[in-house]
C-alpha cells in the first residue's frame, strides 16, 4: 500500500516538473494569455460553482460564495494582471542591479472546506502568473465542487496554450498520501490554508511553506465610534457567508461608558442576547471541549439551525447570537474562534484593559492574523495597532471583507492571509502572485559614490585587493 502511494506521488510530481520545465520557458505575454483566459472561465462560472460549494458542503450562502468567486477571479486578477513576473521585473540604475523573476517550481495548494472554489481559483491564478504548475489537495468535504472548479481551470489553461498538466488534483484520500506529497522533495513550496494541525503538517515537511491559520479576531468599539455604523458593519461581515471567512469577527470589547449603547443598537440591528442558561446550551453544539475548537456542526450555519441544534428559542429573523461573558479562555468556551454568526461580547472598566482583552482574545488561537477598530480617535487606533500582534489592523471595515482586501482598502485580494512569526508563518502579507516567485539578483560591479566619491579610478585598479582598499579608505576619512 506504501509502495502504491509513493508511485501516485511520484507520478503527479514527475508531471509536474515536466510542466514546470516547459512553463520556465514562457514569456510574459504567454503567461498573461493563460491567466486571462483561466479567470475569464472561473469568472463565467461563478455562479455554478457557488452553488456546487454550498450543496456540497452545507456551509454558508450560495449567494455570498459568489461575491467570494468574483474577489477570486475578476479582483485578483484585475490586481496581479499588469504584475511582471517574467525576466527582468526591475533595474536600478544608481545601483547597477537587475532583477530577474523565476518561478519557483511545483505548488501543493491545500484547500479549506470554508471556501473551496474561491481558494482554488485564487491559487491557480497566482500560480500561473508565476508559472508554477499547482497540485490541488483539496478537503474531502469539497472534493467534488474543487474538482469541478480545476477542470474549468484547466481546459481554459490548454486552450490557451498553457503545459499539460500545469494544473493537477489529488484525489481526496488518507492524510498519509497528502502528508507523503507534502514531503516529496520535487515540492518546491506548500500554500497550505486551513486549521492549525494543517498549517503544522505543512510547516513540518521539510519543504518550504506559506501556511496560514486561524484568526481569533478581536473587534474593539472606542467611545469615539459611530456606535450604529460600527454594528452595522459588524453584522455585515459576520453574517458574509454565515462567518466562514477566518477574518470574521469573533469578539466585541468595549468600554462600560458605552455598553449599554452598544447593546441596544445590536438589538435594534436584530441580533439576540443569549441568556447565561443559552449561552451554556450553545457552547455544549458549537466547541469541542477537549480540543477547544469549533465544532463543524455549526460552521457556517445560519442562526436558526444553530439555536435548533442548541434546543433554544431566539427571535425570527435574528441575525447574530451574542454571548456576554466574563473571561478569556477554556472556562469560556466561546471566547476561541468560531466561523458561524456567534459573537463573544466583553465590557471593560477603561481604555486600558479593553485593550488588554483584545491582545488576550488576539492570543487564543489567533496571534498574528487580524484585528479590528471603532474609533475616530487618531491616537487610539495607532495605540491600538501596535498593541495587537495582527498583520491587518482594520479600521471602521467590515473585517471580513477588509481583511481580503480590495473592498475597502488597497490591500492586494486574497484568500491566504500571512500571520507573521507569531501566527509561525513567514509573512503578513495578504499572499499573491508576487510571493511565488524567486528573485535573481544581477549585481554589476560599480564603483559605489558613497564609499568612493574622492577616487573612484583608483578603485578599479584589479592590482589592489579588498584589504588595500578598505585601509586607504578609513586613512582618507
Amino acid at each position: 500500500m506504501a509502495e502504491n502511494l509513493q508511485e501516485k506521488a511520484d507520478e503527479i510530481l514527475d508531471k509536474a516538473q515536466l510542466a514546470s520545465a516547459e512553463f520556465h520557458q514562457y514569456n510574459q505575454e504567454q503567461t498573461d494569455r493563460i491567466v486571462e483566459a483561466v479567470f475569464k472561465a472561473g469568472f463565467n462560472n461563478r455562479v455554478k460553482l457557488a452553488k456546487m460549494a454550498r450543496e456540497e458542503t452545507g456551509m454558508g450562502v450560495w449567494e455570498h460564495k459568489v461575491i467570494k468567486n468574483v474577489l477570486a477571479t475578476q479582483l485578483v486578477y484585475e490586481s496581479i494582471k499588469n504584475e511582471k513576473t517574467v525576466g527582468v521585473i526591475s533595474y536600478d540604475a544608481r545601483t547597477g542591479i537587475t532583477e530577474i523573476a523565476q518561478p519557483l517550481g511545483a505548488i501543493l495548494a491545500v484547500i479549506p472546506v470554508t471556501n473551496p472554489t474561491s481558494t482554488t481559483m485564487f491559487k491557480i491564478l497566482i500560480c500561473l502568473k508565476s508559472r508554477n504548475p499547482i497540485i490541488i489537495s483539496a478537503h474531502r468535504g469539497a472534493a467534488k465542487s474543487c474538482q469541478e472548479t480545476v477542470r474549468i481551470c484547466y481546459e481554459a489553461a490548454l486552450e490557451a496554450g498553457a503545459p499539460e498538466d500545469c494544473i493537477q488534483m489529488i484525489s481526496s484520500g488518507s492524510r498519509e498520501f497528502t502528508q507523503l506529497i507534502m514531503a516529496h522533495p520535487k515540492v518546491a513550496l506548500i500554500l497550505a490554508t486551513g486549521g492549525t494541525g494543517l498549517v503544522k503538517a505543512a510547516y513540518s515537511s521539510g519543504n518550504p511553506a506559506i501556511g496560514v491559520g486561524p484568526g481569533n479576531v478581536p473587534v474593539f468599539i472606542d467611545e469615539s465610534a459611530d456606535i450604529p455604523f460600527a454594528v452595522k458593519n459588524i453584522i455585515t461581515s459576520k453574517t458574509f457567508d454565515n462567518g466562514t471567512i477566518c477574518a470574521s469577527e469573533q469578539a466585541i470589547v468595549v468600554m462600560h461608558t458605552i455598553e449599554q449603547k452598544v447593546i441596544e443598537e445590536f438589538k435594534k440591528q436584530d441580533c439576540y442576547f443569549l441568556t447565561p442558561e443559552e449561552i451554556k446550551k450553545v457552547e455544549k453544539i458549537a466547541i469541542v471541549e477537549e480540543s477547544m475548537s469549533m465544532s463543524p456542526a455549526v460552521v457556517g450555519q445560519p442562526v436558526s439551525v444553530i439555536a435548533e441544534k442548541a434546543g433554544i428559542t431566539v427571535p425570527e429573523g435574528t441575525k447574530i447570537l451574542m454571548a456576554k461573558l466574563d473571561g478569556i479562555g477554556k472556562s469560556y468556551p466561546l471566547s476561541v474562534e468560531v466561523l458561524a454568526p456567534i459573537l463573544a461580547f466583553y465590557a471593560a472598566g477603561d481604555y486600558h484593559n479593553a485593550v488588554n482583552m483584545c491582545v488576550d482574545l488576539n492570543y487564543l488561537g489567533g496571534i498574528g492574523h487580524s484585528a479590528c477598530i471603532y474609533a475616530n480617535d487618531e491616537k487610539r487606533i495607532m495605540e491600538y495597532a501596535e498593541l495587537l500582534n495582527a498583520g491587518r489592523i482594520l479600521v471602521n471595515t467590515p473585517t471580513s471583507q477588509g481583511a481580503v482586501g480590495y473592498f475597502y482598502n488597497h490591500l492586494p485580494p486574497s484568500f491566504t492571509l500571512g500571520c507573521g512569526t507569531g501566527g509561525k508563518n513567514i509573512t503578513t502579507e495578504n499572499i499573491t502572485a508576487k510571493n511565488l516567485i524567486n528573485i535573481q539578483r544581477v549585481c554589476r560591479r560599480k564603483p559605489n559614490d558613497l564609499w568612493f566619491s574622492h577616487d573612484h579610478a583608483k578603485y578599479l585598479d584589479e592590482s589592489l585587493n579588498f584589504e588595500e582598499i578598505i585601509h586607504d579608505y578609513y586613512k582618507n576619512h
